[in-house]
């Protein structure tokens, strides 16, 4: 099992660099969009209800209704709907033919203690009534009482069962982890079982993810980052792209921008060295079109965010801040 030592000062001075970026108006406003793209629209409350579902899943097809008229073009759907296991039918109905994918927090969201035996047919239900993509959430008591093997056997036997049926995204719960190097060391527990299983070979069918939501801190620059080097260290190692999800405490627009950044200058600007490397004699005109920014290998777990995506987006293109009351919360 791989180990790293992450030097903590170094890897918070790092994540803090990528918010000192000068960004032009075009790019800026291409960003904006881009984000509200990789947006998992997300409803995990005990309130939950069918209508409350169909209500995000309206808003995830056409995040602004008006867009059209207020902007002269319509805007992206999002990614993905992300609801409790119960709800996917009524996901599954709302979304058929729109292109927005179904996620749901199966496998004992939010503690990840249940028995496995529970979790796994939790998944296959998921799966079997229309969820495209699995949130599983890792037992943190086994990862920090040094159960690692455990960890990983549970992650793998989850995995199996989503392999050509699903896509899954393992839940690290950063939060809880406690250091840098136990947030490294799981990341690479999740990447290592998911490789195992072969499910990794499809790009993005493999994700990793930093939180539940449910637990603070939830995601930070840093720990986004040094999951984006794991991420990177085994892409370098097998060619394989797993995808990686920050969710929770992202609520502005600026935020996003943030994060974007980093994983251009982390994983795109590598990807380009990589091409240059393999293409050694040939001239390089360009950066090649890379992957990483794309819905298939980043995610925003966070609602919240697209109102603000939508503000920006709606100020860039008419001079005018709207109201957040403009904009449904669901």
């Amino acid at each position: 099992m791989r180990t790293t030592t992450v030097d903590r000062v170094m890897a918070d001075e790092r994540a803090a660099s990528f918010t000192t970026r000068s960004i032009k108006a075009a790019s800026k406003s291409a960003a904006l969009r881009l984000a509200l793209s990789m947006l998992d629209l997300t409803t995990l409350e005990g309130k939950d209800s069918p209508e409350k579902v169909r209500a995000l899943c309206r808003k995830a097809i056409r995040p602004m209704p008006d867009d059209e008229s207020v902007l002269g073009e319509r805007l992206p759907c999002v990614a993905a709907v992300c609801v409790y296991p119960s709800l996917v039918p009524i996901a599954h109905e709302a979304l058929a033919g729109t292109g927005v994918k179904i996620a749901s927090v199966a496998t004992g969201f939010p503690s990840g203690q249940y028995p496995l035996a529970i979790r796994l047919r939790d998944t296959d239900k998921a799966i079997r009534d229309g969820a495209h993509e699995i949130d599983m959430v890792i037992n943190r008591g086994g990862f920090l009482a040094g159960r690692y093997h455990e960890v990983a056997r549970e992650i793998t036997e989850v995995s199996s069962l989503c392999l050509g049926r699903a896509h899954l995204k393992v839940i690290l719960e950063t939060g809880e982890l406690e250091t840098y190097d136990a947030v490294r060391r799981a990341s690479a527990i999740a990447i290592d079982s998911m490789h195992a299983t072969g499910l990794t070979r499809e790009p993005g069918a493999g994700f990793i993810k930093t939180s539940t939501g449910k637990v603070q801190p939830a995601a930070t620059m840093p720990v986004t980052l040094i999951m984006l080097e794991a991420i990177r260290e085994h892409w370098h190692a097998t060619g394989e792209h797993v995808g990686m999800k920050p969710a929770g405490g992202i609520r502005t627009a600026k935020q996003a921008v943030h994060y974007l950044v980093m994983v251009k200058e982390t994983m795109v600007a590598s990807d380009a060295a990589r091409t240059r490397r393999r293409d050694q004699g040939q001239t390089q005109h360009s950066t090649p079109i890379s992957p990483w920014l794309s819905p298939h290998l980043f995610r925003f777990g966070a609602s919240t965010l697209a109102n603000d995506l939508l503000r920006q987006i709606v100020r860039l293109k008419t001079g005018t801040y709207t109201a957040a009351y403009d904009f449904t919360e669901s």
